[in-house]
């Protein structure tokens, strides 16, 4: 016989896990806590980033959106800006296995290394919790968290949705933007953008 408590607790964790996916993230609030291994195999969790601003990029590196950012350098210069004023900057990788964008953690580094990316940690979410966590619906989708863990931005990297390099001619940065409102202690005029990008490759719920 199932031991009706720990039946219980069982019942009201998924309850209360399925509550934090459905409410997703909201600027102002606490960021959703997670835990994930990275791709070196090592488990991260948000909570040991307090103290620092985090970014969280969702990426996938056939997406030809992506690629518009990481080939012209304008993510990788928007990276190392903001990771040498004290910025941990997070890639995460939700695709499924089979699917477009999906790696393994030796992959990843490698296409890292290759773009010339700052990302402090790359994240790998093949089930999809996180991205889910967080409603992340594009790549590019940026997240931006100050010290104390509250979300102060979340959206589109820029106000320019194309695949062309030439559309960043002029385009405003939305997480600069955002970062430096932040860093001088301002209101951050748009903290809530849409993204663009490729969906996300999520895995089938079934």
């Amino acid at each position: 016989m199932k031991n009706p408590i720990r039946a219980a607790l069982l019942i009201l964790l998924a309850f209360g896990t399925a509550q934090a996916v459905l409410a997703g993230p909201q600027v102002g609030k606490k960021a959703p806590a997670f835990e994930a291994y990275d791709s070196n195999g090592r488990v991260v969790a948000l909570a040991e980033l307090a103290g620092s601003p985090v970014v969280l990029e969702w990426t996938n590196h056939d997406c030809p959106f992506v690629r518009k950012h990481y080939q012209s350098g304008n993510m990788q210069r928007l990276q190392r800006e903001l990771v040498e004023q004290g910025v941990k900057w997070i890639s995460v990788i939700s695709s499924a296995p089979g699917l477009q964008g999906y790696v393994s953690g030796e992959e990843a580094n490698q296409i890292a290394a290759k773009q010339g990316s700052y990302a402090d940690i790359i994240l790998l979410d093949p089930r999809g919790v996180i991205g889910r966590m967080y409603g992340a619906k594009t790549t590019p989708h940026m997240f931006l968290i100050d010290e104390n863990q509250v979300v102060r931005y979340m959206g589109a990297i820029d106000d320019r949705p194309s695949v062309q390099r030439s559309s960043l001619k002029g385009a405003s940065n939305l997480v600069r933007q955002a970062w430096t409102a932040l860093k001088a202690g301002e209101n951050i005029a748009n903290p809530s953008t849409k993204p663009y990008g490729c969906g996300v490759k999520y895995a089938s719920r079934d």
